[in-house]
Order: C-alpha cells, then structure tokens, then sequence
C-alpha cells in the first residue's frame, strides 16, 4: 500500500510541504509547494526528490540528509533548490521523518524561501538557545555537547566537532558529532603545526570556509572526509584576548555559500563559545590550585609531624589518589637498590595488575624515566602523553605489552626525592584513560610536593641515626643486671615512655664492702644523645665519688662540683641511699627528686620526706640528709617521677596511689612485687620513663 500523508495537516501550511516515501518518490505535495517548485501537483507527485528539486551540486546532499532522516533523525538549514521557472533559489528546509507505528516510512520536507527578516529571527532565537546553554555550562564537556548538537544544529551543519589547545603543540578532539566512523580515535590529538583546518585557523586566528569538496581536497589533500559527496566547511577559532584555546569545525552537505551576516552568526556563536570554555579553564584551574595548595598544606602537616615516614608518605600517597592520579609510588634507595615504601591506585584490580607489571618486568634502570635515571640525574621527567607506541618502544615481549595496554598509563611524571645534595628516592605519579593530563603546573606541584617528603625523610633518617646512638649509649651506661650482694634482695623495673629516642632515667647498686650498699635513682630532664650522655656522665661520675666517699653529702656535693666544672646544660634529679646493716640505718638524700619510700614488715609504709633540695645544675645549696632506722626486712624504693605523675593530675595522688598499690600487692619475691606495683600505678599513656629500684634487707 502507497505511503499517505495527512493532508489535513499539511495543506493549509504557509509554508511548503513535500512527502516522499523511503526511495525518495514525491507522494504528496500542498498547495505552497506547488506555487513555490511547479505549476501543479502532478508536476512534483511521482517524481523523484533529489533530481526534482535540487541541482547536480547539491544532490549529495540531499541523499545524506533523507539517509539520515530515514534514520531517525531531523535536520533542519538552508540549501539551494530549484523553484518554478526553472530558478535556482536559496530555501530554509526542515527534514523530518514520518512513522507508520514504530517503522520510519519516508520523508517530510518543508521549506520556504530564506527572506532576511525570516532568517535573522531563526538565527536569534538559536543564538539565545545556545547561549543560555554556554551560560550554564559548568565543563567542557558540557560545552562540547552544546557545540556538537545545538550550535551544529544552529548552522545548518551534518557534522560538528571542537578541539582544544592541550599545550604549545598540541590540540585535542573534545567531541565530535556524525563524521566517518572511528574519527574520533584517529584525531585523539594532533600537531597545532598540522595542515588541518582546525589547526590553521587557529594558527591565523580568522574564520576559514571552504567552499565544495574540491576546494577542500585541493588544500588539504590528506585530510580526512567528513561524510561522502559534496562537503562545503566553515572553521571558527576560539580565542579569548591573547589565549588560543581551540577550533570549532562544521561540515555542511552540499557546496554551500555563506552570507556576510551568516558569518557574522557563526562568528558570535564561536566567541561566545571561546568565553564559556575560558571561564570554566579558569575556574578549574582556581580550584585546582586550591586544592593542590590545601594537599600541600596537609601533608606538610604530616610529614613533618610524624618521624615514621614510611607510614606518612603511604598516607600522602593515598590521599592523592584519584583526585590528583590514579596511581602514585615512592621508592627509597637503600643499598644500591631502590625499594618502594608507599604505592596507592584507584582501583583495586588495577592496582594488582600494577603489581605484576612491576614484579615481572622491573624497569631497566637507565630506561628513559624509569625511577633510576631520574635517581641517578637528579632530574625530573614529565611524560604528558603516552602513546601506544612508547607502550610498543618499552615492551620487551607480546606479554609485556598486553599488561601495559591494560594498565593503560596515559601521562606520568616522576620526581627525585632531593635533601641537600642527596638523591633519597622518587616519586612517581601516573593518570590513566580519561583522567588528568600533566602538564608543567602539575609537575611543579609535584616537585615540591617531593622537596618537603625528601626533607620528612632525611629528618627521620638523621633523627634514627642519632636515636640509635642515644639508644646504644643509654644500653651501655645502664647495667645489665643487679649485683648479687649476701644479705640483700634488690630488684629494678625500668620502662621507657611510648616515644621511639632514648630517655635520660638512670640507677645502680654499688657493693661498699662490709655487708653496707650504696643505691641511687636519678633522672636527666630531656631526651636523645645529650640526655643520654649526660646520664652517662652522671652515673660514672656517681660511681667515683662513692668510691671516694660514699656519704651522702660528700656525693651529693661533689656531684654540684662536677656541674660547676663541666658546665653541663642538663638539670638532673636524683635520690642517693646508703645502707648500712651493722648500724641498722638507711641514710637518705635527694636533689629535686621523689620522696623514696620505706616499707616495714608489719605493713607499715613511711614517705621520706626530707628538706627542699635543689636539683642538680640548678647552682647547688643546702644538702640534707635523713637517716632512719633500716632492719631486717624492710624494703627502700627508690623512683622515678614518671611512675608518679599524671598530666593534669596533683603529685599527691599519684603519690597516694603508689602507696596504696604498695600496702595492697602482695609477693614473695621482690621483682615480681615490684613488677606489680609498677605496672599497676604507672600512667599508661606513657609520656614518660619509669625507673624504680627496690632493695630489701635479708
């Protein structure tokens, strides 16, 4: 059955009308068609459309058009149609298909001529269209898509693409709408320099039309086709001021000839155009900037907060992923060999695939910007595309290649780990398919990103060595064990705070001879290899003056002496005993130090206090001794103050906590008393070194 139209709808119309079916048969024409292309409607009814009304150069076409429409589609602009008498005119066209249920059966044409005033109101109102549309773009991509279907539609065009300016030499297709298939992989990037016409109207920064595929081949013979049989083609550069930012392209059907106030049109659509994609750059990069500097901000904190770097730069690698890449790795040269201590990806899968990449094929060290060159040069490298042919040129076999086809990197920059003149290691970072492309403002971030982590590093390296030599000198100076001594029972407990460097707590047993000891507990205010060395001092100095005199006092006083003579920076705290069985007495002194304790057999605990002292360094002063009874089976303890003190909390509480600790623990053995009693009263924070030295009378 012949396809119909509704002729109630159609031939009232001001406009003319023309129906044909889906081989291009005219089946229905109205009233305005016949006055505007023949004498009467057998004249245009069984005809052909493309031979009936359009010339031989525009045939083409109007073949791509009714494709297109028979499709699905719509097109609407202006071609060259021959009217009545033979008169080749210039009509506004509007192509629509025509259903029968879901299956499209043929074409609806409708046209007019293209009077001025009709013209300049269809341009205004698709320029308002277009941009209010540019006006709300918030990203590129939402100005490609206004570029490629509603300022193409606007033009008249079959075909419309944008490309942006990616770096001094380089454009890129954004988008792109009909075209030959696959252009869109083919022309992902290409040369500003290119002989393209996108690339040279940018270049000259004028509008570029060309008039019929003739004209097209014979300037740019290796250019690809947009779409077959006549092409006519207009490009518009987007420029803002001095800033060339990229090419709008449209393809027309048929040879086409553009009008001054055409122009003048598709000129106002391309700078509005350049506008909105200059806005959104520069937000993007404002925020971009913001972000980077509040990273920054934050990992600085945490780097230089935190002396385990290893765990910090694992955390910072993390945190920039994937907002800044979707891979980043740091690798730390110890030994000759570089070893990774941070990697984070995006994605999990990926990730592990990553891994694989990089157990089976490690980098050849003086591969270009592998982590070993830039390690060995000291120079960073920015990779802003990689193409599948530097993918190729790395591959060492078809496995090799598969695996870095799936990770698929698409831009990386690596970045030497620099403190002073020392290479500690790199950073690398790598975006993958659709994610950032670097470029120098990101690599400069990079870079001092990897200054303030090459700087976390060495500090923690530098501050582990030091910590090393406090720690071993701490080890050397305290002894290994108690003595042994006939007559007495001693035991220690020596706890170090939670923090990684040495402390300065020190105490000893010292064997007089006679059945008498000395003992002493001291603690030397900061921490590291001063405070360690200091304590070293201390205890040496304390072991000869006992053997000179191991009276209270004369020690005391000879230890003020030694800091008068040595001019050590150190305060030092310390409680001195000195027990003597035969006279059955205990004779205590402190310098600025806890109160030790006397605890009796029947259950009875005494605080000995004794008169204000000062520490030691602090200029010297009186020295008091307190002497009390000391017999069989009472226990002198000796502390420091980190058993006692609690932040926030009054010396009195912790002092009544250890006595309560004391009277309540019971065990016959004194080290595991005292193990007890420590463990229990301690602060558990550990903020502080707990020494505690015990010593019980047989």
């Amino acid at each position: 059955m012949a396809w119909q139209p509704s002729a109630e709808l159609l031939d009232d119309l001001m406009v003319a009308a023309l129906a044909a079916d889906d081989t291009g048969r005219i089946v229905y024409a109205n009233r305005a068609a016949t006055a505007l292309f023949g004498s009467g409607p057998d004249d245009l009814v069984g005809s052909m459309l493309r031979e009936r009304l359009f010339e031989e150069a525009e045939v083409g076409a109007a073949e791509e058009i009714s494709a297109r429409v028979l499709m699905g589609a719509t097109w609407s602009g202006e071609l060259s149609a021959r009217c009545s008498g033979q008169h080749v005119r210039e009509l506004a066209t509007s192509w629509s298909p025509v259903y029968d249920g879901k299956r499209v059966t043929g074409v609806l044409l409708l046209a007019e001529d293209t009077q001025h005033a009709r013209i300049l109101t269809r341009r205004l109102n698709r320029l308002a269209n277009v941009s209010t549309d540019l006006l709300a773009a918030r990203t590129l991509q939402d100005v490609a898509r206004v570029v490629t279907d509603e300022m193409t539609d606007a033009a008249g065009a079959t075909v419309g693409s944008i490309s942006l300016v990616v770096d001094d030499e380089t454009l890129t297709l954004v988008a792109i709408k009909g075209g030959t298939p696959g252009v869109a992989d083919r022309w992902t990037s290409f040369p500003r320099a290119s002989r393209t016409p996108a690339a040279e109207c940018l270049r000259n920064r004028r509008v570029l039309v060309l008039h019929g595929r003739d004209e097209i081949a014979a300037r740019y013979p290796d250019l690809e086709r947009a779409a077959t049989g006549e092409r006519s083609m207009v490009c518009l550069p987007l420029v803002v001021g001095d800033r060339e930012l990229g090419a709008v392209t449209m393809s027309f059907p048929g040879r086409r000839r553009f009008d001054a106030p055409e122009l003048a049109f598709l000129t106002l659509l391309s700078e509005m155009c350049a506008h909105a994609i200059d806005r959104i750059q520069a937000q993007a990069a404002a925020h971009d900037r913001e972000t980077k500097l509040a990273f920054l901000a934050e990992a600085t904190v945490r780097l230089s907060g935190d002396l385990d770097y290893e765990t910090t730069l694992a955390a910072v690698a993390e945190a920039a992923v994937p907002w800044f890449a979707d891979w980043c790795a740091v690798v730390v040269a110890e030994d000759g060999r570089l070893r990774t201590i941070a990697f984070a990806h995006a994605d999990t899968g990926q990730g592990d695939l990553v891994d694989r990449l990089q157990t089976d094929y490690p980098p050849e060290p003086d591969a270009y910007a592998s982590p070993g060159e830039v390690l060995r040069t000291g120079q960073s490298v920015l990779v802003p595309d990689i193409t599948d042919e530097m993918l190729e040129a790395r591959a060492v076999d078809d496995e090799h290649l598969r695996l870095l086809r799936d990770v698929a990197p698409r831009s990386m920059m690596s970045c030497p780990l620099i403190a002073g003149d020392r290479a500690l290691g790199v950073v690398t970072w790598v975006a993958g398919e659709g994610s950032r492309r670097f470029d120098a403002d990101d690599l400069a971030f990079a870079e001092d990103l990897a200054r303030r982590a090459a700087i976390a590093i060495d500090n923690a390296q530098l501050h582990s060595e030091v910590r090393d030599v406090a720690l071993r000198l701490q080890h050397a100076v305290l002894p290994e064990r108690l003595p042994r001594l006939a007559g007495w029972e001693t035991a220690v407990v020596y706890q170090p705070s939670g923090r990684t460097d040495a402390g300065g707590d020190f105490y000893d047993v010292v064997d007089l001879g006679g059945g008498r000891i000395a003992a002493f507990v001291g603690d030397v205010m900061g921490r590291g290899v001063q405070a360690a060395s200091v304590m070293a001092q201390m205890r040496s100095a304390i072991r000869t003056l006992i053997a000179l005199d191991p009276a209270p006092e004369s020690v005391l006083t000879g230890l003020d002496l030694v800091f008068d003579r040595l001019d050590l920076e150190h305060l030092v705290t310390i409680a001195y005993a000195l027990a003597d069985p035969a006279a059955g007495t205990l004779e205590l002194i402190s310098a600025g130090h806890p109160a030790p304790l006397l605890l009796r057999p029947g259950g009875s605990i005494e605080v000995v206090t004794h008169a204000e002292t000062m520490l030691l360094g602090a200029g010297g002063g009186a020295r008091n001794v307190v002497t009390v009874p000391f017999d069989p089976g009472d226990v002198a303890l000796l502390f420091t103050d980190g058993l006692v003190e609690r932040r926030g909390e009054d010396t009195d509480a912790g002092m009544d906590r250890l006595v309560d600790a004391c009277r309540r623990i019971d065990a016959p053995a004194l080290d595991t008393w005292l193990e007890a009693v420590v463990d229990e009263v301690r602060d558990p924070t550990r903020d502080d070194d707990v020494a505690a030295l015990a010593v019980r009378r047989g």
